[in-house]
């Protein structure tokens, strides 16, 4: 059941790489024609939709990182959509790429607070009002709550999705196993596969959102 994780290659040639490049072929191609096409159009609205929820909360010094959070939303999105599809594989159940994604926007978001506002971001260790004694301790508890916050993205993401394909995979084995010797009982197990599909369709869009929604939060926190 775990082999569908495993990054597959084709003449030496990690697949992973066209399911990361693949996704970008179907987003058309903007053109200067005063009408276009419904394609075009829903993935304006979508594009907008995304960006708004995005980035009303930041102020205007936020608003600079538009393009690489929309984009960003725009990739998991595909992805996590794309890998729900037949002889497909996701790369977004490796946590190595996820990591990836996560540490260095995580990183940029730290160092653009300790940059613009260093004593705001550093008062984040240690609230006010706390005693003397806890200190030391909760300036250590907070500042392993920072560093552990690209983990806790990247790891929450895999997860999910990781534990959607084998919830998948397991349910769709045994309703082919069943399907000879127990039709009611496979026709019940497909009912529940094809609720599991749409509740992974929707758990898909979510943990995209949930993640880039996270990212601008820390974001928010440090302007």
């Amino acid at each position: 059941f775990l082999d569908q994780f495993s990054s597959p290659s084709l003449m030496g040639i990690p697949l992973i790489l066209i399911a990361m490049t693949f996704p970008a072929l179907l987003l058309p191609s903007p053109n200067n024609r005063w009408v276009t096409d419904r394609l075009s159009t829903l993935q304006l609205w979508i594009i907008n939709l995304i960006t708004k929820q995005l980035m009303t909360p930041l102020n205007k010094k936020g608003h600079k990182w538009a393009l690489i959070l929309t984009s960003l939303m725009v990739f998991l999105l595909l992805i996590n959509l794309l890998g729900l599809l037949p002889y497909t594989f996701t790369p977004t159940t490796q946590l190595s790429m996820n990591l990836a994604l996560a540490f260095p926007l995580w990183l940029a978001t730290l160092l653009t607070g300790l940059r613009n506002q260093p004593s705001i971001s550093l008062g984040h260790l240690l609230p006010e009002g706390t005693p003397t004694l806890l200190i030391p301790a909760l300036i250590m508890i907070e500042t392993t709550s920072l560093l552990i916050r690209p983990l806790a993205l990247g790891v929450r993401l895999t997860a999910n999705l990781t534990a959607g394909h084998l919830l998948i995979q397991l349910i769709s084995t045994a309703t082919t196993t069943l399907m000879s010797t127990m039709p009611v009982v496979s026709l019940l197990t497909l009912l529940v596969l094809f609720l599991l599909t749409i509740l992974e369709v929707a758990v898909a869009m979510i943990q995209a959102y949930v993640f880039v929604l996270l990212l601008s939060l820390y974001l928010q926190e440090n302007i």
